[in-house]
């Protein structure tokens, strides 16, 4: 029978004695488990900040745009043809089924002025639902009123980065700034929703859509609009949702049989999937790379525990002589293997936790912690030292007592 509590005893003897040894074996573990600890972090705040820039840019989301102009061969991209239309938008909103909002919108690069300051921007001519879709909350002020669009009313709401550039510190809320050469009342102000790639979600300005057709954008197709968006009840439905939106433009367009549609619906909740799936490889991709440093500190474990069984065949032989049996041997090896990868692990887990904190302090990368890769980090560290010390262990039981004994 195997003497557990004396085979462990003597395990951890062993490794106070050889405390050098014992700490230079278990730097290994601790690197490897630190760098899994950090690179997980690292995925996995970078997977966060994808889904948070993506719900930041509204969820469960059809964009439909126009299709591409086409002028001397070249194609001018979608939006360049003018074939959807309000009555369009509100004809999906009538019809078809699972839907929450609709809106429309158009947009043009335009310069602002306030005194003698200016600046280049987005200014969107947008319904009043294209807000409440697009996920942007007002900060001061007010929102879009129907009178507004009614009136053809010359009001802006504008985003932080504007704010920012052309009124500094002052409060924009009633002041009058020129979008080209028109005079716009700033009526409300976003809250800030930072940058989603290399887009700032800030810059931008948002006027009645009205408004832009007739006195800002200009254009020879009244009531034309860029884009509808498309706001589902249901993301289960959303597919379903696309295919009677194509069927009911089809259907007013008069878009035959074998002709192409001249429009394009984009599916918002497939980009949002892609983009989770690259960031979760992403996260994976880490966690292998920093994986192959705690195989290395695992290697390290086996070659020391292979010296030790040679340094240690006497005492091997002198256990056997005096009762122990080959269970005890290979138990104590592979006990002092395990406890090496344990404490590398948890002092490795210590060191990552507080190198991911340092990395969010110094640099702009997020890194999560959770208790998922702290408690995967430390049992792959004791599989490493189970896995890693078995030979050892099965090496030690092998030996002849009397050989052993003879071992000089």
């Amino acid at each position: 029978m195997i003497d557990f509590k004396s085979t462990f005893k003597m395990a951890t003897n062993s490794l106070r004695i050889n405390k050098m040894r014992s700490a230079l074996t278990s730097l290994g573990i601790i690197i490897g488990v630190s760098a899994v600890i950090i690179m997980l972090g690292i995925g996995t705040g970078a997977r966060k900040n994808v889904q948070a820039n993506m719900e930041s840019m509204g969820s469960n989301i059809l964009t439909i745009r126009s299709s591409s102009a086409k002028s001397g061969g070249v194609q001018q991209g979608f939006g360049t043809r003018p074939s959807l239309t309000i009555k369009d938008a509100q004809e999906i909103m009538k019809t078809a089924d699972n839907i929450d909002s609709v809106a429309v919108a158009s947009n043009e690069s335009k310069q602002l002025m306030y005194g003698n300051q200016n600046w280049a921007s987005s200014v969107y001519g947008v319904s009043n639902s294209y807000l409440y879709i697009k996920n942007y909350e007002i900060e001061s002020g007010r929102g879009f009123q129907q009178e507004d669009s009614r009136n053809y009313a010359k009001v802006a709401i504008i985003g932080h980065t504007v704010a920012e550039e052309l009124f500094g510190d002052l409060d924009p809320i009633g002041r009058v700034m020129r979008v080209g050469n028109i005079p716009f009342k700033v009526i409300g102000t976003l809250k800030s929703k930072g940058s989603s790639g290399p887009m700032d979600q800030d810059d931008l300005v948002f006027i009645p859509i009205t408004t832009a057709q007739r006195k800002v954008f200009g254009t020879d197709f009244p009531g034309s609009v860029k884009m509808i968006l498309v706001k589902g009840e249901d993301a289960d439905k959303l597919t379903a949702l696309e295919n009677e939106i194509q069927s009911i433009l089809r259907s007013r367009h008069h878009i035959g049989k074998n002709q192409e549609d001249d429009f394009k619906i984009r599916n918002f909740a497939e980009f949002q999937e892609s983009m989770q799936s690259t960031a979760r490889i992403f996260s994976i991709l880490l966690a292998l790379i920093a994986s192959v440093s705690l195989l290395v500190g695992g290697i390290g474990i086996m070659n020391i525990m292979l010296v030790s069984v040679t340094e240690r065949t006497k005492e091997i032989g002198i256990r056997m002589a005096i009762g122990a049996n080959v269970q005890d041997i290979r138990l104590q090896f592979l006990l002092e293997s395990v406890l090496l990868s344990m404490i590398g692990g948890i002092i490795g887990i210590i060191v990552g936790v507080i190198g991911a904190e340092l990395i969010q302090i110094f640099s702009d990368m997020s890194a999560v912690i959770t208790l998922g890769s702290i408690f995967m980090s430390l049992c792959f560290s004791v599989l490493v030292g189970i896995g890693f010390g078995y030979y050892p262990a099965y090496k030690a039981s092998l030996l002849n007592p009397i050989d052993a004994l003879r071992y000089e």
